[in-house]
């Protein structure tokens, strides 16, 4: 699942999984992310942090810890986002994050995460 508030970091996710093989589903916030967590299988979330509504580092605490989408706690995630401060990444590795990645970051890097992930 691909979570981003930005429409272009979305489509340029998407088309990078597309041709690299992976299916995917898009969300805008973390809400509306939550609202799409209905027991489908999700390999892996590409979240962004800062988002409207409810932003990325939220979205990950609740998919880890709320016994509502037990289904996905150990579903990995990679932030991919603007935030390069240490006190957020570590926040957002202590909650489970499996990756970090800066945008604008080089779509082979993104895979080779997603690629590392998945084995």
């Amino acid at each position: 699942m691909i979570i981003d508030d930005a429409t272009s970091i979305r489509q340029v996710v998407a088309m990078t999984l597309e041709e690299a093989g992976y299916e995917y589903i898009e969300a805008e916030d973390g809400v509306d992310a939550l609202g799409k967590l209905d027991g489908r299988e999700i390999s892996m979330f590409i979240c962004d942090v800062n988002m409207p509504n409810m932003d990325g580092v939220t979205f990950l605490e609740k998919v880890k810890n709320d016994e509502k989408y037990s289904d996905y706690r150990f579903t990995p995630f990679i932030m991919l986002t603007t935030e390069a401060g240490a006190e957020m990444r570590a926040r957002g590795k202590e909650l489970g994050a499996k990756a970090w990645m800066v945008k604008p970051f080089q779509p082979d890097q993104l895979l080779g995460a997603v690629k590392k992930l998945l084995i």
